[in-house]
């Protein structure tokens, strides 16, 4: 391919779509598809990597990545809370099937003492668990209930084991037909975190968006399907102000469309074509000389709560 390699600072798959398109300057991308649908809750992107040249282009597994964007994601009232859930429910259905035969094992990836990390683990406190009950209560479960069990495997820098290696272990024991997976997530944009929520069927790399990337958890590394759940909590200093100046960028762009007499057209060109994509984000990272600082909303205490809420539910109204 003769398209620019980026090096994406997000997580998000819809993210990665329209950055490699403003930078290649693009309408589609080979190998990838998108289609998006609205209302007044959620608007709902999914991005299909169809083949090698979409992978190669995003840095993402050919497969199916799915967003939910949440609007007023603090102030839901519990109509809207139930529709997202549905919502979710169905997109989890149509990923994981609807074969209850099938047992699943729930995995919260994270670090439970780290709030902006904390969401996995949260929302496994949640996960209706069944397997126990089945193989040692059969009387109190109804007879075409699902076996699903879960496991919270902390971080290596809390247990010394690579998490890979503890979900790894536990699957060769427990055998689960499916794993969901459930991790937050780093994206591109403030405006994003903790209010979209990914789903995709490629499975997940932990840490990979705030590079600290650890072993993939995947069909690959676990030879069962994986389902991956995520929220963007977090954002790097860097890729805040490079979405700043972007934003002034293209205010000052549309002064200069407009006639504005008070910008100095040439002065302003000359800036802006500094700012290319190429270059820009090894500058702003160099100009703060800071080891890139990991952001999160001050509110994340509440968002942490909110979404795990609404994915438990999710989780909890698809597989039971």
């Amino acid at each position: 391919m003769s398209d620019k390699y980026i090096n994406f600072k997000t997580d998000m798959a819809d993210e990665r779509v329209d950055t490699y398109k403003r930078v290649n300057n693009l309408t589609e991308i080979d190998g990838v598809k998108v289609e998006s649908k609205n209302d007044e809750i959620v608007t709902t992107t999914t991005v299909d990597v169809l083949n090698e040249n979409g992978a190669t282009a995003l840095s993402k597994e050919i497969g199916k990545y799915i967003t939910m964007e949440i609007k007023n994601i603090k102030y839901l009232e519990e109509k809207d809370k139930s529709k997202i859930i549905n919502t979710l429910s169905n997109e989890i259905k149509n990923l994981i099937g609807e074969d209850k035969t099938k047992s699943i094992l729930v995995v919260g990836l994270g670090n439970i003492y780290v709030t902006p990390d904390s969401l996995g683990p949260k929302v496994v406190q949640s996960v209706d668990i069944t397997r126990h009950l089945i193989n040692f209560a059969k009387d109190l479960v109804e007879p075409d209930t699902r076996s699903v069990s879960a496991l919270s495997p902390g971080v290596l820098g809390t247990t010394g084991i690579e998490t890979s290696e503890i979900i790894t272990s536990v699957c060769n024991e427990v055998k689960p037909d499916i794993v969901i997976a459930i991790d937050s997530l780093a994206s591109s944009s403030i405006n994003r975190l903790g209010t979209t929520i990914q789903l995709s069927n490629t499975g997940i790399t932990p840490g990979a968006g705030v590079r600290n990337k650890r072993e993939g958890i995947n069909q690959n590394t676990l030879n069962v399907p994986v389902i991956a759940i995520g929220v963007p909590t977090v954002v790097d200093m860097a890729t805040i102000t490079s979405e700043a100046i972007d934003k002034m960028v293209e205010v000052t762009k549309q002064k200069i469309e407009n006639g504005d007499n008070s910008v100095k057209k040439e002065q302003i060109e000359r800036v802006i074509n500094i700012f290319n994509d190429d270059n820009k984000y090894n500058m702003i990272a160099n100009v703060l000389d800071t080891d890139n600082f990991i952001v999160t909303p001050k509110e994340i205490d509440d968002v942490i709560q909110i979404v795990s809420d609404l994915i438990s539910s999710g989780i909890n109204m698809s597989i039971n």
